[in-house]
């Protein structure tokens, strides 16, 4: 039985070509750690390293390659902008989308006496523009949102609340996770002034690697979050406040790098249109095939109007749990059941307590997967 991976929100697979090769070509060849090395394979390892800072510049249009931070993914890229940012009595506007990776942290931080207002979504998870201007409080000091729903794909408007926190003065920060490698994501037209990402996922690179882009405002205003060795200043015992040293204590995950360096050359070679185009393409074919099944219920956007290439669907005759289990044993094809570590975003939905079975494609996906995908619901859901 041929095996059919549809859960590219989770972490896409297979990555893309080129990445296994440059983490072998690392592991076998090279070895060296960056900043704590005069040998030729410590420089050699250190231009991957500013390589893929100013890749990852050039497809954030972000101007400052020394302020791009890496981290093991974008969880922590959220915790340390959440947590150095915040301090006392500080309020935080969020949507009703958000992902667990910042609702944990803040959260976290209630203790702290910092709050936080969810701005209210649509059904088809859309932020209401009205509702994020209503929880501006004097003591508002940031809003941090995603760009795009993990369980049902909608993309918010972020440039319009790009534009409501430049002109109330509010520090602005994106969780693009589900949408850096698979449209643009403009540091500048957003006014942000930290973007976080991920290797693994639409950037088709391997886990463990993921960062955050910081202007250097923002930047001189942050705690660190982690100390400790960085090849420079060894001298002193106090973290540098230099860019990137100052938020990458410790020894990168230099694999990871030099994978997400074969992807981000990868990416620029076909280009993000390329890639969205065939997604999208793919998303409305399954799309379409879901309208003729009765009793699926698709969550979230029905047209392919900013949205990303994830859809949800509930099963109000069904138990999701076994449909998606069924679809894997008895026909190879991989989904993600659940709440997907975005309880707050299923409430919006309508999907809360049950979650959704969630489908997601890929670049590497084809029409054939998503036919066979129809063909299997088609036949477990028959009356």
């Amino acid at each position: 039985m041929k095996s059919i991976y549809l859960d590219h929100a989770a972490t896409a697979f297979p990555k893309a070509p080129g990445v296994v090769d440059a983490i072998s070509d690392y592991l076998l060849n090279n070895g060296a750690s960056v900043g704590r090395g005069l040998s030729e394979k410590a420089f050699s390892a250190e231009h991957i390293v500013f390589d893929t800072r100013e890749r990852l510049s050039t497809l954030f249009n972000f101007p400052h390659p020394n302020h791009v931070i890496f981290t093991k993914n974008i969880t922590e890229s959220l915790n340390v902008l959440i947590k150095g940012l915040l301090t006392q009595g500080d309020h935080v506007i969020v949507s009703s989308m958000e992902h667990n990776a910042v609702m944990r942290p803040l959260n976290a931080l209630a203790a702290s006496n910092i709050s936080f207002s969810k701005a209210s979504c649509s059904n088809e998870g859309t932020l209401d523009f009205e509702s994020l201007k209503t929880h501006l409080k004097p003591e508002t000091k940031a809003v941090i949102m995603t760009h795009a729903s993990n369980v049902c794909g909608s993309i918010q408007d972020l440039k319009q609340v790009g534009e409501f926190c430049k002109e109330n003065k509010l520090i602005f920060i994106v969780d693009a996770a589900q949408t850096a490698g698979f449209t643009s994501v403009d540091f500048q037209a957003l006014n942000a002034h930290a973007i976080a990402f991920t290797g693994h996922k639409s950037l088709l690179g391997p886990q463990g690697i993921g960062g955050f882009l910081i202007d250097k405002a923002l930047a001189s205003q942050m705690r660190t979050f982690i100390e400790g060795g960085t090849g420079s200043l060894s001298d002193q015992e106090i973290q540098p406040e230099y860019m990137p040293d100052k938020f990458e204590a410790g020894t990168p995950n230099l694999p990871g790098i030099f994978g997400l360096n074969a992807a981000l050359k990868y990416i620029e070679e076909t280009s993000i249109e390329s890639i969205r185009s065939h997604e999208l393409a793919l998303t409305g074919r399954f799309l379409e095939g879901l309208s003729t099944l009765p009793t699926v219920k698709i969550i979230g956007k029905q047209d392919l109007v900013n949205r990303t290439g994830v859809v949800s669907i509930d099963l109000p005759k069904h138990d999701n749990a076994e449909i998606s289990y069924r679809l894997y044993k008895e026909y190879g094809i991989a989904t993600r059941c659940g709440m997907h570590c975005a309880p707050s975003a299923h409430e919006t939905l309508g999907t809360f307590p049950q979650g959704t079975v969630r489908f997601s494609f890929s670049h590497f996906n084809t029409i054939k997967d998503v036919d066979a995908a129809i063909k299997a619901l088609q036949k477990l859901l028959r009356p």
